[in-house]
């Protein structure tokens, strides 16, 4: 039985998602289309603390599924804009989940993954696909991955 990984930039799909469709992500849909089959030895959403109800409601849905939840501060800036960046902790956790799986699968469109994904790959014969919108993914990180899987149809709420 093949072993995956999985980890979500929840802000990054998120955010993407409302942008290209206007909807939300189907995180059961996902959960049954890419572990059907797979044994999963991790499940990781990273997403930004705000604190508010309907946030931990989510978060708590997330747990359900399946997910360990990892929260870092929402971050409010003077000039208006927000930081809840996770690149680093997801890059941490794929290095140390990469030798005990077969597969690592990302749900992020950021170009930055690209490298990682390469490393993995040619350090531990890791495979990876990446779930995310294709019009807003990185090219390069399109083509790192062994498989990349566009949201929409069934994965969408």
């Amino acid at each position: 039985m093949e072993k995956v990984a999985i980890f979500v930039d929840v802000q990054n799909i998120y955010y993407t998602t409302r942008q290209r469709y206007q909807k939300h992500f189907n995180y059961s849909a996902f959960w049954q289309q890419a572990t059907a089959g797979k044994q999963v030895v991790a499940a990781i959403a990273y997403a930004t603390d705000r604190g508010d109800s309907k946030q931990q409601g989510f978060q708590q849905i997330l747990k359900n599924i399946g997910f360990t939840v990892k929260l870092k501060p929402y971050i409010q800036r003077r000039d208006g804009t927000s930081k809840g960046d996770w690149d680093v902790g997801i890059t941490l956790d794929v290095m140390d989940y990469a030798a005990r799986a077969d597969r690592i699968i990302l749900l992020s469109g950021d170009g930055d993954f690209e490298l990682l994904l390469q490393k993995v790959r040619n350090d531990f014969g890791t495979s990876s696909d990446v779930y995310a919108i294709h019009s807003l993914t990185a090219p390069a990180l399109i083509q790192a991955a062994d498989n990349f899987i566009a949201i929409a149809g069934a994965l969408l709420l």
